[in-house]
């Protein structure tokens, strides 16, 4: 048991430090398209100020210098991990996870043209200003944040005799990353091929699944929201070979955002299944019906309350693409409903597929279906319109029935007001809400880490007997998912960023 709850903790984890760099690209990607739109002539006939000089510089000075993000990836991934995976000093971990890989591709681009072995066989580029060196994608950043991570977790308070002292502790991590990164560089160029083999292999098994292929990801996406682990999966998909190979560029974003307005959108629809537009019939529609019908379902004493807490729900489902608050509101109470959702993304994603919808990028709510699909030709952007009313009708009638027939209603704080949401300080300086969230956690002893992703307070605990769900509930938290017997993830939705800096600056105090 206590192994599985480490390799949980572990992917818990890293799925939270890919979400940093994910969300940048996505950032980036909004960014990429708008000003791609911007600059294709059937815009600028409607709009003809933007064929201006001045404009057109603007807008292709963004283009350019965005668009340079994405080969940046595998960098950004070593470096977030190594912070995210560091128990603590994780700016030295960040710093580490840098230098960690930029070693790596230096070490393997002088075995690569040392002449001792033929590598005629491996991908090759320059990157970092490193030439010649062993081209492997995200793997390369996460392989190497990893590691780093590990090393560092081992050596960061090490201490030597007074003589070489200086050279102890976070000093002490450079040195081990840069010799272990030293042996990885020589050792990977002779274990890579068949690894990117089998890679690639997996990456064609689920293309060959075609349509099916697309159902399953979906499904899988879904069904692993409470864990977390959907931004492990998610990251595979996007920016490694098992999410397609176009031209060389491997992951279904790295090819939708670096060809999406250099080829017809016809080119890139076998990699956007695997992109925003599979959620975008339940994000913007079926959730938003859903959460209806948990409205008009509720209890009339309750009604008001549960309306508030549904249209928050909705409007960060349709706008932002982040669900965690509509889909914690039922899936505990209700968790066939759950498994019912997870179907209906997977038939989303695979249906949307079929009728060659062409909408790329992350997010899947509104913003990139305009920027996306409806701004570009040939997408197919209707589509996701009749798809969404008909899972709209589906996915009220179901959620209507079921709450009916079991006569359930979702939990709302009967006391919620000024108490539960407070941010003034208290005597000792600690926020009300943060306060509360604290001993509803166990108390200060009882916590080990605090951190957060989009939507959750993840937190590492001592001892999780000592959890007050009730008194987290009270806080406003959505839910609540406990991956392993020391991890906790209590959801908050948008609003996690505000409430995670208060319990961290409360636990300094």
């Amino acid at each position: 048991m206590g192994k599985q709850n480490r390799v949980m903790d572990f992917f818990s984890a890293l799925g939270r430090s890919l979400m940093l760099p994910i969300a940048t690209l996505a950032a980036a990607g909004l960014l990429l398209g708008l000003t791609s739109a911007l600059l294709k002539p059937q815009v600028q006939e409607v709009l003809p100020f933007l064929q201006g000089t001045a404009i057109t510089y603007v807008i292709t000075t963004l283009k350019t210098i965005t668009s340079t993000v994405f080969g940046m990836i595998p960098v950004l991934f070593s470096i977030c991990i190594a912070f995210g995976l560091a128990k603590e000093e994780k700016e030295i971990a960040a710093f580490a996870g840098f230098i960690g890989y930029y070693v790596f591709l230096l070490s393997a681009s002088l075995i690569i043209g040392s002449g001792f072995f033929d590598f005629s066989a491996l991908k090759m580029s320059s990157i970092l200003g490193v030439a010649d060196t062993i081209e492997m994608g995200a793997f390369a950043g996460m392989l190497t944040g990893i590691l780093t991570a590990i090393l560092h977790n081992k050596y960061y308070n090490v201490e030597f005799p007074v003589a070489i002292a200086f050279y102890g502790g976070k000093r002490f991590v450079a040195i081990v990353v840069i010799s272990a990164m030293t042996v990885l560089g020589q050792v990977i160029p002779f274990v890579w091929v068949p690894v990117s083999s089998a890679i690639t292999g997996l990456g064609n098994m689920i293309a060959s699944l075609g349509h099916f292929g697309v159902f399953i990801f979906g499904f899988l996406e879904r069904l692993l929201i409470p864990t977390g682990l959907h931004h492990v999966l998610n990251g595979v998909f996007r920016t490694t070979s098992v999410g397609g190979v176009y031209e060389g560029v491997e992951g279904c974003l790295n090819i939708f955002l670096q060809f999406f307005d250099k080829v017809p959108i016809s080119e890139l629809r076998q990699f956007t299944a695997f992109l925003g537009q599979g959620k975008m019939p339940f994000m913007m529609f079926g959730l938003p019906a859903a959460a209806y019908a948990i409205y008009k379902t509720s209890p009339k004493a309750k009604q008001q309350k549960v309306k508030a807490l549904m249209i928050a729900g909705v409007a960060a489902s349709v706008v932002s693409g982040i669900t965690e608050p509509l889909e914690f509101a039922f899936m505990f109470i209700a968790p066939p409903l759950f498994l019912f959702h997870a179907v209906m993304g997977g038939i989303s994603f695979g249906l949307l597929s079929l009728l060659n919808v062409g909408i790329g990028n992350t997010g899947g709510g509104i913003i990139d279906y305009l920027i996306y699909g409806v701004l570009v030709p040939g997408s197919n952007w209707h589509i996701v319109i009749l798809v969404g009313i008909a899972f709209a009708i589906i996915y009220y009638f179901v959620f209507k029935w079921y709450f009916i027939k079991k006569n359930l209603s979702i939990d709302v704080n009967e006391d919620e007001g000024e108490e539960s949401t407070s941010i003034e300080e208290n005597s000792q300086g600690a926020t009300a809400l943060a306060t509360k969230i604290i001993d509803g956690l166990g108390g200060f002893n009882n916590i080990l880490a605090v951190n957060n992703c989009i939507s959750r307070l993840r937190v590492d605990v001592k001892d999780m007997s000592l959890i007050n769900e009730p008194l987290l509930k009270s806080t406003g938290s959505m839910g609540i998912v406990k991956p392993s017997a020391t991890h906790i993830h209590v959801i908050y939705g948008p609003k996690v960023e505000k409430v995670a800096k208060q319990v961290k600056e409360a636990m300094k105090k």
